[in-house]
């Protein structure tokens, strides 16, 4: 199965400047795990519940951290055309969680591990 046919195409995003508490708000509003983190419109990164547990765990103060602080830099992404397989693959070879799907340089959605789960337990 490809990419196209189980990633979420909304992506929810937050500035980098963000504090921690409003990214578990927003997080928590949508129920989603991870957020893109924005400079102006470009994706500087990607913050998810990992990050903010690690954030709790190592900070004096993680109420005054801010989105881009705390956020993996390192963005790996997958395309629309690519196997589910390969991906979730890619994924566990990474220790990630969730992935933005990317066209044309352009991010247009986010894949998590629960998805691919999803389409390998569901699948007849």
């Amino acid at each position: 199965m490809r990419i196209a046919n189980v990633y979420r195409p909304l992506v929810f995003g937050c500035p980098a400047s963000e504090k921690l508490p409003g990214v578990a708000r927003l997080m928590t509003e949508k129920n989603i795990g991870a957020l893109a983190v924005l400079d102006a419109d470009r994706v500087t990164g990607v913050i998810t519940e990992r990050d903010l547990v690690t954030a709790l765990a190592t900070s004096a103060d993680p109420g005054e951290m801010n989105a881009g602080t705390c956020a993996s830099s390192d963005i790996k992404t997958a395309t629309l055309d690519e196997d589910t397989r390969e991906v979730a693959r890619r994924m566990l070879d990474y220790g990630i969680r969730h992935i933005p799907v990317d066209q044309d340089g352009r991010l247009i959605g986010m894949v998590s591990m629960r998805d691919l789960l999803a389409v390998e337990t569901l699948a007849p």
